[in-house]
């Protein structure tokens, strides 16, 4: 496996670098890991992707770097400690010279080159077409990607910037293709949420941009007369939640998204989903609080606050995707889930997450059903229709608005069977029980956390995490196995509310580690209030960057040799 680290400016064209970098490797056979960092602004200040490549899935980002591409001399300054003993710097000598030892460096005038070419855009695809000679890797599916984007004499010349990079290069690493990836895509956490919006069979999404989130409005937006989706960019997240609670109640699914802050406005409208029993999925991808924090950044620090937000008390899901297949399918889960209980679904995902890309087996949208639970188009009981009629696992049937002869009244504030404004304490004690009562059937459909490793009692220490750290975690576990230290991996999917299994006996006779992208152990937390009891040791980190599995393997054999 290797790590391809381009760095500059944001400007300098590196998310296009990087992405005809991870098409091509693709199309190649070869599976990618691909993450971003990046700041707050549009011009300027350091930014950096990684293209990680494998013949072996790839689940997370890495410390180390095989190639550093330097659009700058900040890039090297910043990245020369985390470049392997094998590394190549690839530079522009008339950039600047790189000072020192260090390891080995392939100066090329990219911006000169491209000048005498005619169009100096095309330094990047020079560059390209010298680290696919360092790779060995033939330059025909990168031509092929540039045919598909561009024609005429930018054509020309970026195939002509290409070749001319490829030819000047020398080959340093070599490493074999995957023959058994044909039908994979290399797909993002955010646009797979998307897909899965679509594949649910959502008809209306209203947001306000606001990073992580933007990407899955952006994807939707693009998806939205193809497949007939009414997307608003709203003034703002007050309104895109009331928006979207209009939609639901009117019959369509719906759907809002968000970060943190942006939820810290829809925290009313949550309520109101709440006690009118309007569905409602609405995405929150976390970064770094409070208030603007680090709004390029990731952490888990909102998963508190989602379970207890908006005043009162009423029943909502909580679910955090733990990679970019899983995100795609816990979507569509959302949707099902808002429906059949009436209530909001909220998905906990990331800036991690949302931005990194992954190679994925296809979707099959055949394989997943829509389950819009006790809808009802028309009404041929008894009248009149009692939109919050007592029943025995508290969903009443739901009429979509229209239906011949029948209101369908709802109100924000406590009502009767018909929605009707009350104020007594019988009725009231009703409707809280009613409303609750959903929570016993939606305890027992909340899926136990997925388990990876040896059977639990042949472990030494199980690894606990929750949504987007699985797919570092899982790369820690297993090196730590291959180097003879087993542990187990247990990965939470349902936190609210939390499932229950075999998970919570295992946890109070095993030594566990807690690992989260957050200060205080959120998830800890509830498990202990489940009476699971404390962690061995807490892994923690909020500096607004993901765990990788180097740095968490790095850190439990630390954790591990300190306890003896």
């Amino acid at each position: 496996m290797f790590n391809i680290r381009i760095g500059g400016e944001a400007g300098q064209g590196m998310n296009t670098i990087g992405t005809l970098l991870a098409k091509s490797l693709l199309r190649m056979g070869y599976h990618v890991f691909t993450s971003k960092d990046y700041m707050s602004r549009i011009r300027g200040g350091h930014n950096f992707s990684d293209i990680r490549f494998g013949s072996k899935p790839l689940q997370s980002g890495t410390e180390k770097v095989d190639i550093l591409l330097a659009l700058n001399k900040e890039t090297w300054e910043i990245h020369k400690n985390s470049m392997t003993e094998s590394g190549l710097l690839v530079y522009d000598p008339d950039d600047f010279s790189p000072e020192g030892d260090g390891p080995e460096k392939a100066g090329f005038p990219f911006l000169k080159k491209a000048e005498e070419i005619g169009d100096k855009r095309i330094a990047g695809v020079i560059a390209l077409g010298l680290i696919h000679r360092i790779f060995d890797l033939s330059p025909d599916h990168l031509k092929k990607i540039l045919s598909e984007k561009f024609s005429g004499e930018i054509l020309e010349k970026n195939i002509k910037g290409l070749d001319l990079g490829y030819q000047e290069g020398e080959e340093k690493f070599s490493i074999k293709p995957n023959p058994d990836l044909k039908g994979t895509k290399l797909i993002s956490g955010n646009d797979a949420i998307g897909f899965g919006a679509l594949v649910a069979g959502v008809q209306f999404y209203s947001a306000y941009p606001m990073t992580p989130s933007t990407g899955v409005l952006n994807f939707l937006s693009a998806q939205g007369e193809k497949f007939k989706i009414l997307v608003e960019q709203a003034e703002d997240e007050i309104a895109a939640i009331n928006m979207a609670l209009g939609a639901s109640y009117g019959g369509v699914r719906a759907m809002t998204g968000t970060s943190g802050g942006g939820f810290s406005l829809m925290v009313e409208g949550l309520g109101l989903s709440g006690i009118t029993e309007t569905p409602l999925v609405i995405l929150n991808g976390q970064r770094p609080g409070p208030a603007t924090g680090l709004p390029t950044r990731t952490e888990q620090g909102d998963l508190e606050f989602v379970i207890h937000a908006s005043q009162g008390e009423f029943p909502r899901i909580v679910l955090a995707p733990r990679d970019v297949f899983n995100a795609f399918s816990q979507t569509v889960r959302a949707f099902n889930l808002a429906e059949k209980y009436q209530l909001p679904v909220i998905i906990l995902s990331d800036q991690f997450l949302g931005d990194s890309e992954q190679t994925i087996s296809d979707f099959k949208p055949e394989d997943f059903k829509i389950d819009r639970g006790k809808l009802l188009k028309d009404y041929k009981e008894e009248k009149p229709y009692l939109r919050y009629r007592y029943t025995e696992d508290g969903i009443s049937p739901r009429l979509i608005p229209g239906a011949k002869d029948q209101v369908v009244l709802v109100d924000s504030d406590e009502h009767n069977e018909a929605g009707n404004i009350i104020e007594d304490a019988e009725t009231r004690t009703k409707m809280v029980e009613k409303r609750m009562k959903r929570m016993e059937k939606i305890t027992e459909e909340m899926e136990p956390p997925l388990y990876k490793g040896p059977k639990p009692e042949k472990v030494e220490l199980i690894l606990v995490s929750w949504g987007s750290n699985f797919g570092p975690v899982e790369e820690a576990r297993i090196g730590l196995e291959e180097e003879g230290i087993k542990v187990g991996h247990y990965s939470f999917v349902d936190i609210w509310p939390l499932p229950r299994g075999d998970w919570e006996k295992t946890l109070k006779e095993k030594e566990w580690a807690l690992i989260e992208n957050n200060f205080s152990g959120q998830l800890g937390s509830l498990l202990q209030k489940r009476e699971i009891g404390y962690p061995e040791f807490f892994l923690k980190k909020y500096d607004g960057r993901p765990f990788t599995g180097d740095e968490i393997k790095r850190r439990i054999k630390e954790e591990v040799a300190n306890r003896g």
